[in-house]
């Protein structure tokens, strides 16, 4: 079994930062990929930026030269800095890592979610 734990969520000023991080634990071969998402009220979930191993990165045009995703291979963990944040960056904020267990299955898990909150 895999676990993923989130932190660094929370309210922030437009043009603030926030660091949000996500750590896996428990049966993990390798993490093949690590992302994040956010879902908006009353709105779909949608990709905001994902790296891989190898450290390749993909980021959404709406967050692009404002949030970078890194990753400590080391430690599981992904993170998601997140500078200049404007009100439509509220939501909740979740990470997924696509994991390679003992038995080189791979297997999709979500963390439990961080809420951020970009108001005056």
């Amino acid at each position: 079994q895999v676990q993923l734990v989130e932190s660094g969520g929370g309210l922030v000023l437009p043009g603030g930062s926030l660091r949000l991080s996500c750590a896996a634990s428990g049966s993990i071969f390798t993490i093949v990929d690590m992302g994040w998402y956010r879902q908006a009220p009353g709105k779909q979930r949608e990709l905001v930026a994902t790296v891989t191993r190898d450290g390749s990165t993909r980021t959404a045009n709406s967050v692009q030269g404002r949030f970078t995703i890194s990753r400590d291979n080391a430690k599981n963990t992904v993170y998601l800095q997140m500078n200049s944040l404007k009100p439509e960056d509220t939501g909740v904020y979740y990470c997924k890592m696509g994991i390679l267990t003992f038995g080189l299955r791979r297997i999709d898990y979500w963390g439990q979610g961080t809420q951020v909150t970009v108001s005056s």
